[in-house]
């Protein structure tokens, strides 16, 4: 199973969207994991192309996730994450209600890849 042509024959996306999509999941499962994030990159080297090729958060998106960050404590770092990718996902002309989506993929991906200690230590972040 590879990654980008699975996420766009089941979502019906183009290659660059399932490419940005994908790398800003990577990217806040990268930013929550730390160390641990190492194991992933190691079973799975091309996440790290996926994660570069991720468009950059910036602006009100950003803004919103620093101040849930401040105030939520452990529940505003989740809201943090997801307003970040909000504002990629709307970059790549992708509608934010898309992320859903995306989670079950990289899930089936990572477990097909990777096996169920990666697959679960993912879906910590992405659940």
């Amino acid at each position: 199973m590879e990654l980008i042509p699975e996420l766009v024959s089941q979502l019906g996306i183009g290659a660059d969207q399932a490419k940005g999509g994908a790398g800003l999941l990577f990217k806040l499962v990268q930013s929550k994991l730390g160390g641990d994030f190492s194991k992933i990159a190691s079973a799975l080297p091309e996440v790290t192309g996926l994660i570069q090729s991720a468009p950059q958060a910036g602006g009100a998106a950003q803004l919103l996730g620093g101040l849930a960050a401040k105030f939520g404590g452990g529940k505003g770092a989740s809201l943090a994450g997801l307003a970040s990718l909000a504002g990629g996902f709307s970059q790549l002309k992708l509608d934010p209600g898309m992320i859903g989506k995306f989670v079950p993929v990289i899930l089936s991906f990572v477990q097909a890849k990777g096996g169920g200690e990666l697959q679960a230590l993912i879906a910590k972040v992405l659940k």
